[in-house]
């Protein structure tokens, strides 16, 4: 007789060890080109990279509990998501996705998302009403209490499929084989809907916490212009730039570069002049601005007039990018004047 054939009635499903909460997630690799159709074991399958908070939703008993990517509990701040949570997926369900939180342009919001986090409990349902989340499930660990991790990933999406309506708040990610179809995702979704990139994941893999040996993400990527407002490391060897632009007339910063390589540093040392009083940066920075440890490191300010341009991917937040960019190159045809302000 199976588990749940000798529970009692009304009983709990007991959640298997590992999922009660909170619950270590599967990690993707970076790669730089969207996988071949058998790049990956089992073949590929892909699915939009959103922008969010990774959750995982463990449904226990008659209620659901919201856990982080970084083993925090959020179910009071995203009362909608928990309500639907407790609706729609069966007691003993363990569900991996991504929160995320639309603008009023339709785009995916991190701001928004920020918002709705920063919210206290007392007022997080009026603040649901006004910016309301959406969860997009996009992997089972466990139905019914039963440990899904070791099956393959094709197990576990029809699982998924069939283990609820699925209806808004909550939805399924789209899911492709095709590599036309995922590089038309891949192309056209990042402007549209403000969706980062793709993940490629193996149809024969196993759920592996921690890991990034089953999926692969490879984000969207566009060139821009900024300015140098400041390097980390002296102005005659650059280390790091970073990048600013202006809003409302006073240069805030919008990001940093991954290290230069040598020649890049070489090149940006020789058009690169001290900052002079007026300059508004302070004199250290924080790592913690791009998810790093919060530690603090000795900024070098300069003159706000070299236009360089870099690569960046779609995540953003209040203008700033959320992941290191890379730096291209030096724009020496462009001043400072010809870059558009950041919205106010």
């Amino acid at each position: 007789m199976s588990s749940a054939g000798r529970r009692a009635k009304g009983e709990p499903v007991r959640i298997p060890a590992g999922l009660t909460g909170p619950v270590d997630v599967a990690l993707a690799r970076s790669v730089e080109t969207i996988p071949g159709p058998d790049a990956l074991p089992g073949g590929t399958r892909f699915e939009p990279k959103f922008d969010g908070y990774r959750l995982v939703i463990v449904r226990s008993g008659d209620s659901a509990r919201l856990w982080t990517r970084n083993r925090n509990d959020i179910t009071d701040r995203f009362p909608d998501i928990e309500a639907a949570a407790t609706q729609q997926i069966p007691d003993g369900g363990v569900v991996d996705g991504e929160l995320v939180v639309l603008g009023a342009d339709g785009r995916l919001s991190f701001d928004a998302l920020q918002q709705r986090l920063v919210t206290s409990p007392a007022k997080a349902r009026a603040r649901a009403a006004e910016l309301p989340a959406t969860y997009v499930a996009f992997d089972l660990l466990a139905a019914n209490g039963v440990d899904l991790r070791t099956q393959r990933w094709t197990v576990r999406r029809q699982r998924l499929e069939q283990l609820a309506a699925w209806a808004p708040p909550l939805q399924l990610t789209p899911v492709t084989s095709d590599p036309a179809e995922a590089r038309e995702w891949y192309d056209v979704l990042p402007a549209a809907m403000g969706i980062e990139g793709l993940v490629a994941k193996g149809a024969a893999t196993r759920y592996t916490p921690g890991r990034r040996d089953a999926w692969a993400k490879i984000k969207h990527r566009e060139t821009r212009e900024v300015l140098v407002g400041g390097v980390l490391g002296p102005i005659t060897r650059p280390e790091v730039v970073i990048a600013g632009l202006y809003r409302d007339g006073e240069l805030v910063i919008v990001g940093r570069t991954v290290p230069l390589s040598w020649a890049q540093s070489e090149q940006l040392a020789a058009v690169l002049s001290p900052a002079g009083p007026d300059h508004p940066w302070p004199d250290e920075i924080s790592s913690q601005r791009w998810g790093g440890r919060d530690s603090k490191k000795p900024l070098t300010k300069v003159d706000p007039t070299v236009v360089v341009e870099v690569s960046a991917d779609a995540a953003t937040q209040a203008g700033q990018a959320r992941h290191s960019m890379r730096y291209v190159r030096i724009r020496a045809d462009l001043t400072p004047a010809d870059l558009e302000p950041l919205d106010t």
